[in-house]
């Protein structure tokens, strides 16, 4: 991606190396949430009543300590406040204490002697059953790529026009109709049952390590993987985290462009910073948090082409003010087998984007404002390009949305919209035709490439562990990128969540979901209705 790639990398090198000479030995480790934990929604749901202010979103998962950071600014703005903050937000409060009883003790009562070894075999289970009637869409399709791109879709002669000489084959599977960012986990039509979990253990305060192996049955196969397992050393600006587990980088809710939860979770080296930090000689930048994930994905053959490609994310994100937010992502595929792993080819790779390297990227910028006169509503969106012209990315893709967090002034309504666009031949690359695919999945936004995506979201809070929740969603492929004889396919879906508590840590959620589709896969007057059904039982998690 030329020079926005060379300007990632170097502003991410000098934030690492920054937070390696500032590196403090009180860090306090700890492992990481799950990303479809209720401390993300609670998190969420205390900034916008306005007493989180230091809250950084466009890197996840957060660690354990993180959210209890951020608890703590928010029970102190509770205390100074007083009778002006909703009763939601101590209840919110309270339940965040139960679920980070160590992060929380530790952050608030630093001990010199903590125990050498703690290990707490149960620290969260998940019990699920999803019955499914349907199957899903196949992303494998022709598109147009008709080149001459301008810049936001405005003007032309950035790129050549037609720069490929047949269409572009992408490939690919939506997974499980209706239940997209599940760790790559696919439930079969009929009954499935699913157990996660999860093991954590802790030496001092300086390392930590957990195990989340799942247990899927479907029928009569039975499955057993490990989804999340990895150890961590550090914590607060620099920590090293070796193994399995997921990853999120960007705002948004339903997907993010450069990397999301939708496929397997990768096998990674990660060098990242868990809690904020801020620099003298930087401090025009405010806060600041990176991360720089390295992965391989999985070996592929395409006409007879084998690759097995590197792949490694760059994310730095910047908060020069308590209601700003912007971040540099950077997601780039490199090397292996079928390309040039010359030295010369690899430093193109690094700094470039030209057709002469080794690589296939994306890579682009981010921004999320709160309107704090607005009961901080949010703002956020995110462009992101795969090529390059001059300094511009181009073969552009776009993700926006709006959060009102306090619909009503109890703030136990809220509100989202979201809207994406992914660019005809996002997640594909000419060197890599496969694209940014893991175990068949997209491992950025779970609707892929040549598409546009509108979610709505409403959600209703009785309690922090009672809560309602009503989405809607409209998609359609074969808008742009169509090819004769193909169909414009449209998907209307619907889906309504209800999370109730049952018994001490143990809670319960309830969806259900239907959608239909018009021309599925594109094929004139091939529709379907799907239907999804889920109950799960969740202990701490």
């Amino acid at each position: 991606m030329g020079k926005l790639c060379r300007s990632l990398t170097i502003a991410s090198t000098i934030a690492v190396i920054t937070a390696c000479c500032i590196g403090d030995c009180a860090a306090l480790s700890s492992t990481n949430i799950s990303l479809d934990s209720p401390l993300y929604a609670y998190l969420d749901k205390l900034a916008g009543m306005g007493l989180i202010h230091s809250d950084v979103k466009g890197i996840k998962p957060y660690s354990k300590a993180e959210a209890a950071r951020l608890l703590l600014e928010a029970e102190g703005n509770v205390k100074e406040h007083g009778n002006d903050v909703p009763v939601l937000a101590v209840d919110l409060i309270e339940r965040g204490r139960e679920l980070l009883r160590r992060e929380m003790a530790l952050k608030q009562y630093p001990v010199k002697e903590t125990p050498l070894f703690y290990v707490n075999p149960a620290s969260s289970v998940l019990l699920r059953y999803v019955y499914l009637d349907g199957k899903p869409r196949s992303y494998e399709r022709q598109v147009n790529d008709p080149g001459n791109d301008g810049v936001f879709g405005i003007g032309q002669g950035l790129r050549p026009a037609n720069p490929y000489p047949t269409p572009v084959q992408l490939y690919g599977t939506e997974g499980t109709p209706l239940f997209e960012n599940n760790d790559g986990i696919v439930y079969r039509r009929g009954s499935n049952g699913e157990v996660r979990w999860a093991s954590e253990g802790y030496v001092l305060d300086k390392m930590a390590a957990l195990l989340e192996p799942s247990l899927l049955i479907a029928g009569s196969d039975t499955a057993l993987r490990l989804n999340r397992g990895y150890l961590k050393v550090g914590g607060e600006n620099l920590e090293l985290e070796v193994g399995r587990d997921e990853n999120w980088l960007g705002f948004g809710y339903r997907g993010a462009i450069t990397l999301t939860n939708n496929a397997r979770n990768l096998d990674f080296v990660k060098l990242s910073s868990p809690e904020p930090f801020r620099v003298d000689w930087l401090s025009w930048l405010g806060d600041m948090k990176y991360a720089f994930i390295f992965s391989r994905l999985d070996r592929t053959f395409v006409d007879g082409q084998e690759r097995h490609p590197w792949f490694y994310a760059l994310k730095l994100s910047m908060k020069p003010t308590d209601n700003l937010e912007i971040g540099l992502n950077l997601g780039r595929m490199q090397g292996g087998p079928g390309t040039d792993n010359s030295l010369d080819a690899w430093v193109k790779g690094l700094v470039g984007g030209t057709s002469s390297d080794n690589s296939k990227a994306n890579a682009g910028l981010e921004a999320r404002y709160r309107l704090a006169w607005l009961r901080n509503t949010e703002l956020y969106g995110e462009f992101s390009g795969c090529d390059v012209a001059t300094f511009w990315p181009i073969v552009e893709s776009y993700l926006a949305g709006v959060h009102i967090p306090m619909l009503t002034a109890d703030g136990r309504n809220e509100f989202r919209f979201e809207y994406f666009r992914g660019n005809n031949i996002l997640y594909w690359g000419a060197m890599f035709p496969k694209g940014f695919l893991y175990h068949d999945m997209t491992f950025g936004h779970s609707q892929g490439g040549a598409v546009e995506d509108y979610f709505f979201r409403y959600a209703h809070w009785f309690d922090a562990r009672n809560s309602v929740a009503l989405e809607y969603f409209f998609t359609e492929r074969g808008t742009f990128g169509r090819l004769p004889g193909q169909a414009v396919e449209r998907k209307n879906a619907g889906r309504i969540f209800w999370t109730v508590p049952v018994y001490g840590n143990f809670d319960a959620q309830m969806m259900y979901g239907v959608e239909r589709i018009d021309n599925v896969d594109l094929v004139g007057n091939q529709n379907r209705t799907n239907q999804l059904a889920k109950f799960e039982l969740r202990y701490r998690y």
